[in-house]
């Protein structure tokens, strides 16, 4: 009987937060075009304020509340490494940081919600409760941060492999005939990728008056990948010492192929050493039962 009772329950909630929903489009499509009306006033304080979308109206109040009560506990230098984090991993939006903080604060404060849904709806004890619960509250606590710091990590991954396979497009473009920048500008708008929005990101600060050195070097931090700052150092020393740009970039060009080949080797010997733990406590396990159950069987028969 319970199961039925929630199915209904959850599909009157569905009806009704779709009924709410159809509404509030009917009206924002209504309210989007009286705004396009030259000369349409409201008079009245509460139509104006309908006026407004209702993600200004409802989820900017409750975020700002939740982003004031996270930093009002979180300690000193988080929010700048949040938004460190937030930028290498590609997300540059101004609000990145209050919306990552607002999640973070309703991860913890779903925590007591969690024990009670463990140890008071479900009824679990013992060692399988406190394993449940144990998972549930560090999904909410160190969910969004894991989350965060993987995406890093792919992105990190994802420009480091990319680098050998630009700088040989560079290599080329520069080698027939255009300027640094201008093979950059080529090849941002020839390759996707996370490198080339960082150089095209580079680009844009160089245009907007930053010097190349400058902008170089935000990429290198923004990014923070070991190649990357390489790759950096040297077109910054062959600026300064007035060496070819072709030179230094088929010599990088061979550098970061041979160090992607050599973190793939890396990688491949670290593949035995990582299948021992699931060997042991997986595979092991299953084949010894297999393989000496029946011989004992028989041996506690004998006697």
């Amino acid at each position: 009987m319970l199961v039925p009772a929630l199915a209904l329950l959850a599909v009157a909630v569905g009806l009704a937060i779709w009924t709410v929903a159809s509404t509030a489009d009917e009206k924002a499509t209504v309210r989007a075009s009286l705004r396009q009306l030259e000369g349409y006033e409201v008079d009245n304080v509460r139509d104006q304020e309908l006026l407004r979308p209702m993600s200004e109206r409802t989820v900017a109040p409750v975020l700002e509340r939740l982003v004031g009560i996270g930093k009002r506990f979180t300690p000193d230098g988080y929010t700048a490494k949040v938004r460190a984090r937030l930028t290498a991993a590609g997300n540059t939006s101004h609000d990145a940081v209050d919306r990552f903080i607002a999640i973070k604060v309703v991860g913890v404060a779903l925590t007591p919600v969690a024990l009670i849904l463990v140890f008071g709806v479900l009824k679990m004890s013992g060692m399988t409760g406190l394993l449940t619960a144990g998972l549930l509250c560090a999904v909410l606590v160190v969910g969004p941060d894991a989350i965060l710091n993987r995406r890093v990590e792919e992105r990190q991954t994802e420009i480091r492999t990319m680098l050998p396979d630009v700088l040989d497009l560079l290599v080329i473009s520069v080698e027939a005939g255009l300027g640094f920048e201008q093979a950059l500008d080529r090849t941002v708008g020839s390759v996707p990728g996370a490198l080339t929005q960082e150089f095209g990101r580079m680009l844009g600060e160089v245009r907007a008056g930053a010097s190349r050195a400058e902008a170089m070097r935000a990429m290198e931090r923004r990014t923070d990948v070991a190649e990357l700052r390489s790759f950096v150092l040297a077109i910054l020393q062959a600026d300064t010492f007035g060496v070819s740009i072709g030179r230094v970039l088929r010599a990088q060009a061979d550098e970061m192929r041979i160090k992607r080949r050599q973190a793939a080797q890396e990688k491949a010997q670290k593949a035995p050493v990582k299948m021992m733990i699931p060997m042991v406590f997986c595979v092991f396990p299953a084949l010894f039962v297999v393989v000496i159950g029946p011989a004992i069987i028989n041996i506690t028969r004998s006697f």
